[in-house]
């Protein structure tokens, strides 16, 4: 029961929460309302992240890597000290870790400097991040298409499943996917406001959300470059020699700042930087880790993600924009959604967190959709139908989000193997090695060991010993036993994550 009633308390105070919302939009009081929408989707997201253990994928790496980055910086590394051979082209056991772009993980590390080694520091700028996406889904909606349809997007946005379960690290790509929708919708805020006040500093500003968006997953980024000729070239404020002369400071402050990392690693470790780089084109062409699906898969997936009723508002947005090309607004949407839709569908490897950078323009596109049909005028059998179609847009997403954030569920949140680690930290030599454990990710995030989840010959386990090294075996009753009467081999009974 101790899991379940805080998920009820959650539950409660988030639906009253959406419902007063909702009053006060229709009052017209958009302040209120944004902010009753912040409060609630703020509690689904703190509810979803505090499961007190690292999920299994993509999670439990990007958490060791940020811890690490903690003592360095600039030196990304999952295995910090690796005692054992390795291969570099294997990510999930590596020494120096570059399978991602630093900028979640120097989130990451920033906050548990600050907050301590935790599962809650982890995840906090993702729960910042992704709360405050709400927000720019709002002031972005209010932009392109209208208070009404900017409110609904970030309620859309706000009760979201995938992105509540991918900022408390619940789902593969997590928080790296969280920092990338974040950097990706600061840059559009901030393409709106330089558009509307004509002032440099926003489109210096919007440089650096690019940059930084680059930082978070790469490529794909550059889905701002069109959004942003759109938006400024819709405003009216700017002759077009001050458009070109603004897109190029705009690409010129992205390239400053994510550059010179991209430098750094291929001088600092040019084997890794090499291979990674070649991985990332490689996915275009190749299945990597069985990571793959139909070209509709992405057209499939939307469904589960965002609800069944959502092809009615794509299809009908894509139709409006190509009846009425010259509505950059609304062609700003389409492109937003449509050319990553298009470009990854075509790709041999896909992930549902792919296109997770256009889930705004989604919300967009259903909030205009539902703005249309509650303002269809009819008496008719028809209007009840409408009726239906309106309820079943809302409720939908509450369905699938509390699918997603499971409060009712019963679930150990705080399991036996991750308080054996705890444990084993606080009694653990500072130059200790555990053996024989099957989650050695997990354990050196909650310990300072070395971990592997192998024993290693007798001479090496020796070798080790020699070097002044502490050796700690998992005994799960398969210990050698040279190995176990070795002197300073301790044997130790640890609890291990259930296999995934």
């Amino acid at each position: 029961m101790e899991n379940l009633i805080p998920g009820i308390i959650t539950v409660i105070i988030c639906l009253a929460g959406y419902y007063q919302s909702w009053k006060y939009q229709a009052r017209d009081n958009y302040r209120m309302a944004l902010w009753l929408l912040l409060i609630s989707g703020l509690l689904l997201r703190i509810y979803t992240s505090t499961d007190f253990f690292l999920h299994y994928w993509d999670e439990r790496y990007h958490a060791l890597v940020a811890k690490n980055l903690m003592n360095h910086p600039f030196r990304p590394t999952l295995y910090d000290t690796p005692l054992l051979p390795y291969d570099y082209f294997n990510w999930p056991g590596n020494h120096i870790w570059l399978h991602k772009q630093p900028m979640a993980l120097w989130l990451m590390a920033g906050s548990m400097k600050l907050f301590g080694i935790n599962e809650i520091a982890l995840r906090l700028p993702s729960i910042l991040m992704s709360t405050t996406g709400i927000w720019m889904t709002w002031f972005t909606g209010k932009h392109l298409a209208g208070k009404k349809a900017g409110y609904l997007a970030a309620f859309f946005f706000s009760v979201n499943g995938l992105i509540i379960e991918l900022t408390g690290g619940r789902v593969a790509t997590d928080h790296i996917d969280i920092a990338f929708l974040f950097f990706i919708g600061m840059a559009v805020v901030l393409s709106i406001v330089f558009a509307q006040s004509r002032k440099p500093l926003f489109n210096i500003l919007a440089g650096v959300a690019l940059g930084a968006a680059l930082l978070s997953k790469y490529l794909p980024a550059l889905i701002v470059l069109p959004l942003w000729l759109l938006i400024v070239y819709d405003s009216g404020n700017f002759r077009l020699k001050t458009i070109a002369l603004q897109f190029v400071i705009l690409t010129g402050v992205g390239a400053l700042v994510f550059l010179p990392w991209q430098i750094y690693i291929f001088r600092a470790f040019p084997a890794e930087a090499a291979w990674e780089s070649q991985m990332n084109f490689r996915h275009l062409m190749e299945v990597i880790e069985e990571r793959t699906g139909p070209f509709y898969y992405f057209a499939d997936k939307i469904r589960i993600n965002y609800g069944e009723l959502v092809y009615l508002p794509l299809l009908w947005f894509l139709w409006k924009t190509i009846r009425n090309p010259r509505n950059l607004k609304m062609l700003a949407v389409t492109v937003w959604f449509l050319i990553p839709f298009v470009f990854f569908s075509l790709a041999r490897t896909k992930m549902q967190g792919y296109m997770l950078f256009t889930a705004p323009a989604l919300f967009i596109m259903t909030a205009v959709f539902w703005v249309m049909l509650s303002e269809i005028k009819t008496r008719s059998w028809y209007r009840y139908a409408l009726n239906v179609l309106l309820v079943l847009f809302m409720l939908l997403p509450l369905r699938y989000s509390l699918e997603r954030v499971k409060p009712f569920q019963i679930s150990d949140r705080n399991p036996e193997w991750v308080k054996g680690l705890r444990a084993l930290n606080r009694e653990a030599p500072d130059n200790g090695v555990l053996l024989n454990y099957a989650n050695p990710v997990e354990a050196m995030f909650y310990t300072g060991l070395t971990a592997y989840s192998e024993i290693p010959g007798e001479a090496t386990v020796r070798e080790l010993l020699d070097k002044g090294y502490t050796v700690i075996v998992n005994d799960k009753g398969d210990v050698p036993a040279g190995i176990a009467a070795l002197e300073g081999v301790r044997l130790k009974k640890l609890a291990e994550a259930p296999a995934q």
